[in-house]
């Protein structure tokens, strides 16, 4: 029975909602900021954007919550509402946040890995001298990559797991906040075996392109949670493979290009 002071279910998920629209609308809003504000042949020719270790990582985390935090809620309310019929309402609310900050754990370290891959590819590119049109060219090469990778098992397994989120939750239980947390990190595993070659193709196509960001938000969402999301996650796959290769042969189709040629003129 709930106490007086404790909200129903619903009202709860409907908060959790609510939260999560407004946090990614508020991330949202800051990129779009920052966007405007930023040296844009810079930002979008320079992997890590000239930041430091930490300011890269803040940003990264602000622009997983803006994608990912839309994606993942039909997760996280599944979450709340069997956490919900297992201990009641008035026991569930922390348990929630909890869970979702397991979630942002994986993508937080994933932007670690991130940051040292952009610096180590922006110190091998100064080092030898790479040229605007071999740098674009890699960058073909990385979206051909993804693109396989759309089209592999592995994300075939990563993806199911994800558009299935009661199945998850229920065979991947753990009790207590602990548990919480466990949970999070392996739903948030799963998510980045999902995308991550997805948020790889930023770095090529520009990783404060907010157009490209909101492009690669919708089709994860449309692969986590449309009827027909193996097939959206397929074209994907097939279209990233036939603009990579188009781009091995004409690198002025990469986003990033102008720019970059711009400064090597400067």
């Amino acid at each position: 029975m709930l106490d007086a002071g404790t909200p129903s279910l619903a009202l709860q998920r409907n908060i959790i909602a609510a939260l999560l629209i407004a946090v990614a609308a508020a991330a949202w809003a800051m990129l779009i900021r920052w966007q405007i504000g930023m040296d844009m042949p810079m930002a979008m020719n320079t992997p890590t954007m000239g930041m430091n270790a930490l300011l890269f990582l803040v940003v990264w985390i602000i622009m997983m919550v803006a994608m990912m935090f839309p994606t993942a809620a039909p997760m996280i309310l599944t979450f709340h509402q069997v956490q919900a019929g297992r201990r009641g309402p008035g026991a569930t609310f922390v348990s929630t946040w909890v869970f979702v900050g397991g979630y942002m754990l994986v993508w937080g370290l994933s932007g670690v890995l991130a940051f040292a891959g952009a610096a180590g590819a922006e110190n091998i590119a100064g080092r030898e001298g790479m040229s605007t049109a071999t740098a674009a060219r890699i960058g073909g090469a990385l979206l051909m990559v993804a693109g396989a990778y759309q089209l592999s098992p592995l994300k075939d397994l990563c993806l199911a797991k994800c558009r299935t989120p009661m199945s998850f939750i229920l065979t991947s239980w753990r009790d207590g906040h602990w548990g919480a947390v466990r949970m999070g990190l392996e739903h948030g595993l799963l998510c980045l075996g999902c995308c991550w070659l997805l948020f790889l193709t930023l770095f090529p196509l520009g990783i404060m392109n907010i157009a490209v960001m909101a492009v690669v938000t919708l089709l994860v969402f449309a692969e986590k949670t449309f009827p027909m999301g193996e097939r959206v996650a397929r074209l994907a796959g097939a279209a990233l493979l036939l603009y990579g290769a188009t781009v091995l042969v004409v690198p002025r189709l990469l986003p990033t290009f102008p720019a970059a040629e711009a400064m090597a003129g400067m």
